[in-house]
């Protein structure tokens, strides 16, 4: 059995603890990186970007800390 490389919005967004609508919004603000698939143009998350999305969101975390800006 192969593993799948790429999720749903609604997969991206129960793994991320967000609704649909939220995860759609950071797909298109270019925050999160996605393609769009098939005759309908749904959105697809490559794990992989997903995972340095998540990666990224640390670091930021870390610097706001370490800076005194975290709100």
């Amino acid at each position: 059995m192969t593993q799948q490389r790429f999720l749903t919005l609604s997969d991206v967004a129960e793994i991320l603890s967000v609704s649909v609508a939220q995860a759609r919004a950071m797909v298109r603000s270019g925050e999160l990186p996605a393609i769009q698939v098939g005759g309908r143009g749904q959105w697809r998350v490559e794990k992989s970007k997903l995972e340095e999305y998540i990666q990224q969101g640390y670091e930021r975390t870390q610097t706001a800390v370490r800076e005194g800006t975290l709100h």
